[in-house]
């Protein structure tokens, strides 16, 4: 069983409305609390990260499939969306849409347009980011292939 092993260093000045900073190697960046929650609003935050792991993960993942089944890809992008709710102060990350987009080429048939949406759907749940926070953060696909 191979592990993998990834770190963080974060320094956190002082309270709430502070300005941090993260150093995991290639991910270094200034951090607080976004402006939609009455924060500074510098550099990134939580909510962004999160939304940023669940979408790399899940187009990294459908690329790596798409590869594998040799579909004649020409190109592919993904814009995602985050939702948090805040209900009596609770702060709850609810829900993440992903909408990508897989554009196959002109040799593409039938049965290449068939393999590319289940991997679409199949992307999703094999992403270890999906699984890790099934059950919390419901997860929505709006998918368009061209």
């Amino acid at each position: 069983m191979a592990e993998h092993h990834f770190h963080l260093k974060a320094d956190w000045p002082g309270g709430r409305n502070s300005e941090g900073h993260i150093d995991a190697g290639n991910l270094n960046t200034k951090i607080s609390i976004p402006k939609e929650m009455d924060g500074p609003g510098v550099g990134t935050n939580p909510d962004e990260m999160l939304l940023g792991a669940a979408a790399t993960c899940y187009i990294i993942t459908l690329a790596a499939m798409i590869e594998r089944a040799s579909l004649p890809l020409k190109e592919m992008a993904l814009e995602s969306e985050g939702i948090v709710d805040v209900t009596k102060g609770v702060f709850t990350y609810k829900k993440i849409i992903h909408r990508p987009t897989v554009a196959l080429t002109d040799e593409a048939g039938d049965g290449d347009y068939q393999l590319v949406k289940k991997l679409v759907e199949k992307a999703e749940k094999s992403c270890m980011i999906s699984r890790a926070i099934q059950g919390n953060v419901e997860l929505e696909l709006q998918a368009k292939i061209l």
